[in-house]
């Protein structure tokens, strides 16, 4: 067949592809995630935030809802595509005209590409971006509308800090109470008629409430009946944003990109391999100290409760296990950086060969069958990460057994396909 020939065929086979992967899309991007934006949004309008905000952090979460559904969506829509064109019978039409499997599969493998290589761009460049754009302006929006977090008559506990509020109108808190303690554990209570939420001019991170009219008691713990007390016209008392109770978005692994998480997996390897090196350092200490006292060629008695406790803390330094989780969920994530936007080729692989059985029904075949992996595959991330985390299982194992065994699946049923 000439080269004409087959870039029509190609063309088709894309076109066949692209409408069932946006259908695909759609599906999973309304189902698994949408409704979650949904209440946010429903959340966020209730406390009088305008329409743009809310439409600007629904626009922010957008990368991290696409994250799973390109390769959610490159499965199904392979699947759709590809039993359509068997259950129809243009997949061997195409074979008595002289075009062989390989040729069909090429479009949809370089579809394959192009979604994986999208799909590690949204990953690792526009997630790690809108997670600091949706921070920058749910600070902004939380300056303004300090409800949002503060609600009216409410008590809330951040960290160390009590919060009871009053009435909270605008951007304005009426008759605050804040119970604290201070840098001597003194327990603090500090009362003020309004405050406001403002920037910190301190650091990032950091939020202050401008309170007027304040009054404080701080009672003495070792005084009974005794405390100390103070009033101002205004002060500056400062919150970290990391307790507040809604979660700002702050860069975790999964939202750093894949040069960050390796950045950070270095210099938190280091840190460990430095705290195993003063593990043994102690250790070698005290075996040296136990020989140099206890050695048979001095004339000195051993005292057994001495002995004892030498034995005691090198047993105890031995057992000891020195470990960083934070670093294994900083591995987990940076293999799955990988292995999820690679599942776009390898759906695809597995996609074409399961298709090609279908006799009927086409896109209903491929669609419901594409929900079922899907389901399953999720299922094997999901314990792959738990796995990792718990029992502190090779992230490389963890995040790339569910890709191995569909890659597995697929090749099996390519070479079985290709033999008949």
């Amino acid at each position: 067949m000439q080269k004409a020939g087959f870039s029509t065929i190609h063309r088709y086979i894309i076109y066949e592809f692209v409408f069932s992967f946006f259908v695909a899309f759609v599906f999973f991007f309304f189902i698994f995630f949408v409704n979650q934006l949904l209440l946010l949004a429903e959340e966020i309008l209730s406390k009088n935030v305008s329409l743009k905000n809310v439409l600007l952090i629904i626009f922010y979460s957008i990368p991290a809802i696409s994250s799973f559904t390109f390769p959610f969506a490159s499965l199904v829509g392979g699947l759709m595509a590809v039993s359509r064109l068997s259950s129809d019978n243009e997949i061997l039409a195409f074979q008595v005209s002289g075009v062989r499997y390989s040729r069909l599969f090429l479009p949809l493998f370089v579809m394959g590409l192009v979604l994986s290589t999208f799909s590690f761009a949204i990953n690792d460049y526009f997630l790690p971006l809108s997670t600091v754009k949706f921070g920058k302006l749910y600070r902004e929006i939380l300056y303004s509308t300090p409800e949002l977090e503060l609600e009216s008559y409410a008590v809330k506990k951040y960290k160390d800090s009590t919060i009871i509020t009053g009435d909270v109108s605008g951007n304005t808190i009426n008759n605050l109470v804040i119970i604290d303690r201070t840098n001597k554990k003194d327990k603090r209570v500090i009362t003020a008629d309004t405050a406001k939420l403002v920037p910190s001019s301190l650091q990032k991170g950091i939020s202050s409430m401008e309170l007027s009219n304040v009054t404080s008691i701080i009672p003495k713990l070792k005084q009974e009946g005794t405390f100390s007390f103070f009033s101002s016209e205004r002060m500056i008392y400062n919150i970290l944003l990391k307790n507040i109770t809604f979660s700002i978005k702050t860069l975790t692994p999964r939202e750093m990109s894949s040069v960050d998480i390796y950045k950070g997996i270095v210099e938190k390897k280091t840190k460990l391999n430095q705290k195993k090196e003063e593990n043994k350092n102690e250790l070698d200490a005290l075996k040296s100290k136990l020989f140099l006292e206890f050695n048979p060629f001095t004339t000195k008695e051993p005292n057994d409760l001495t002995l004892n406790s030498y034995v005691q803390k090198i047993s105890s330094l031995e057992k000891k296990k020195i470990f960083d989780r934070t670093l294994q969920v900083y591995e987990l994530e940076f293999n799955k950086k990988f292995s999820v936007t690679l599942a776009c080729i390898i759906f695809i692989f597995f996609s074409f060969p399961v298709s090609l059985y279908t006799k009927k029904s086409g896109r209903s075949v491929g669609f419901g069958l594409g929900l079922l992996v899907s389901v399953f595959y999720w299922s094997m991330l999901f314990m792959g990460q738990t796995l990792g985390i718990r029992i502190s299982l090779s992230p490389v194992v963890a995040m790339w057994t569910p890709n191995i065994i569909i890659l597995l699946i697929g090749t099996y049923l390519m070479f079985r396909r290709l033999r008949i």
